[in-house]
């Protein structure tokens, strides 16, 4: 629980902080001296109650089912939807992963789990039969696989985070989704697994631009094969996390298929989106990829004038407001460069760990690598507990 008392006084802060500026010593060494660290420093606008109740709970707080129901993950990440699918009672039995620093969180965190990805095999989904060959031999994945296969096609070809890095005009403009040689037809290896495999039940989430793109001709594509098959493929469904339980705003768009069974019903969302007040009320004591960033004292200095849910222009971050949803956790690109938010109570951007819980992973969970990529592996997955709202629901309806 953040705990006032251990503040300095704001004139106190901000003397101490001009002072830096002025001697152009790092503010690090200064609080140091004093015996104080970043997380003692505060905001001019600062909460006078921290007390006040939020409906919030935490994924490691539920009970976890058993129901002996097989999944299988691709484009796995940093095992999101693996996470939330644990969690509502099914059994993963692999995970395909082609990004050998998320592989190895995979493996670091499923240990009983068959992990295709480096350094052991590529991981590329676009070795349609390598991949489908390690499933049967490594995992004994057989058709028709009575379970689930869940996952997301890299979503950077349809992702309009990404566009904006980019000018339209500009050979390396990335919104072109299907047109993308690189990641673009990644769908359509999922679709032949799904074909070849053809499991009860299957998941395709992305971001939202996904179905809008090509004036949703590739996904239209895609579903219409899989109806051939013999799904019953329910209409593509955009969901906010925030309303399933996740203290963010997140937008996913979700397509759930099912073999030989009525067409799927998406959860209920909550009454209420979720605040993100209880991930910030905690104590981080001992918890792992927690190391914060010590920043300069003129970028203190910017932060601490900051009001709830207001931008630093300068340094493109937001400080949260506890009382909403956070903004979106960023990724940044496969080799790095996620940007976290400003804590709603300290002036310094939240950490690693700070992020997994406002994308609702477990404290237990460790995210491996630099902290570059561990930004990366938790912007870029999908929150747990949205995956557990998804897969509790694909349980109750198709396996109990």
């Amino acid at each position: 629980m953040i705990d006032l008392k251990t503040k300095l006084s704001y004139k106190e802060q901000a003397r101490l902080i001009q002072k830096a500026i002025q001697t152009e010593t790092p503010l690090k060494d200064y609080l140091k001296i004093k015996g104080l660290g970043y997380d003692d420093l505060r905001y001019e606008a600062y909460a006078n109650d921290l007390g006040f109740d939020t409906p919030y709970t935490r994924i490691e707080d539920l009970a976890q089912k058993k129901l002996g129901v097989p999944a299988v993950s691709f484009f796995s990440g940093a095992g999101g939807l693996d996470i939330g699918f644990e969690y509502a009672g099914f059994d993963n039995l692999a995970a395909v992963e082609y990004n050998g620093v998320f592989a190895q969180t995979l493996r670091h965190n499923f240990p009983g789990k068959v992990v295709i990805g480096p350094p052991d095999h590529s991981g590329d989904m676009k070795e349609r039969e390598s991949v489908a060959k390690m499933l049967i031999d490594k995992a004994g994945i057989t058709a028709p696989f009575e379970g689930v296969f869940h996952g997301g096609p890299p979503c950077q070809p349809f992702s309009i985070a990404s566009a904006q890095r980019f000018t339209k005009d500009g050979d390396n403009y990335k919104r072109r989704g299907f047109e993308d040689d690189e990641k673009g037809d990644l769908l359509f290896d999922y679709v032949w697994m799904i074909e070849k495999f053809r499991p009860r039940v299957f998941v395709i989430e992305n971001v939202p631009g996904f179905a809008e793109l090509d004036g949703g001709e590739g996904l239209s594509k895609a579903i219409t094969r899989l109806t051939r098959k013999g799904y019953k493929v329910a209409k593509p469904r955009v969901l906010n996390a925030a309303d399933f339980g996740v203290p963010q705003n997140r937008h996913r768009v979700l397509v759930v298929g099912v073999r030989d069974a009525e067409e799927f019903s998406y959860p209920i969302p909550n009454a209420t989106p979720t605040a993100c007040f209880g991930v910030f009320a905690r104590s981080l004591e001992g918890e792992r990829n927690h190391d914060t960033r010590e920043h300069g004292a003129e970028s203190i200095e910017r932060y601490m004038r900051l009001g709830y849910g207001q931008r630093d222009h300068l340094g493109r971050v937001d400080r949260l407001n506890p009382f909403s949803p956070s903004k979106t956790v960023i990724a940044g690109g496969t080799k790095g460069g996620g940007r976290s938010h400003l804590h709603p109570y300290i002036p310094r951007t939240i950490s690693v760990r700070e992020c997994a819980r406002v994308q609702t992973f477990p404290d237990s969970y460790v995210f491996t690598g630099p902290a570059a990529r561990q930004f990366t592996q938790v912007g870029n997955a999908v929150p747990p507990m949205l995956a557990f709202k998804l897969a509790s629901r694909i349980a109750d309806l198709f396996f109990r």
